[in-house]
């Protein structure tokens, strides 16, 4: 709280929080509430949500983003704290998690998507450059695919990578191609 007056990010740890409660008594999740924490990204574009855990306090800290909590209805962005908690529940038992059968099953137990959609456009568009190959990334950022696809290949067929930029639609394929896009784009990048 700041000043007495609730926030945006209260609003959401408060309905997650209780959503959360509601969720690990129905649906026997043995998730230890006293060892998990709640906050909310400002930041995120791209992930709904995100699980973090702490071993050395054995403590989950589920993030959830700001943006995605306004683009989703509740019954969706209620998906992605069940999601979350099954990553919790997984860092608790075995101090790692991922996406895999164990998570799928609980996920699936709890009504909760594998993966959370994504609620942002991409700013970035990769693509194989093999005329036979449909392999497609997106990236909110400029990672060092992006700003240097020469670089990289294809994990699919070996072939070269060509990145779109996706407000302007110029691409390149080189790390000068990239360099070339944003001076020309300048404040439209």
């Amino acid at each position: 709280m700041t000043d007495g007056e609730y926030t945006i990010a209260d609003e959401i740890v408060a309905r997650a929080r209780i959503h959360a409660r509601k969720v690990l008594d129905e649906r026997e999740l043995p998730v230890d509430r006293d060892a998990l924490e709640w906050t909310v990204s400002e930041r995120a574009r791209r992930r709904a949500g995100a699980c973090r855990w702490h071993p050395d306090r054995e403590t989950a800290t589920i993030v959830l983003a700001r943006r995605a909590y306004g683009e989703y209805d509740w019954p969706e962005f209620a998906a992605v704290v069940r999601h979350e908690l099954v990553h919790a529940w997984e860092f608790q038992q075995f101090g790692e998690s991922g996406h895999g059968p164990r998570f799928r099953d609980r996920a699936a137990a709890l009504d909760a998507p594998r993966h959370c959609r994504s609620f942002s456009e991409p700013r970035y568009v990769l693509r194989c450059r093999d005329e036979d190959c449909e392999w497609r990334a997106k990236r909110h950022r400029a990672s060092k695919p992006v700003k240097a696809p020469d670089r990289y290949r294809c994990g699919v067929c070996g072939g070269s990578y060509e990145v779109e930029h996706v407000a302007s639609g110029r691409t390149w394929a080189t790390a000068s191609g990239y360099g070339g896009a944003k001076a020309a784009l300048g404040a439209e990048w």
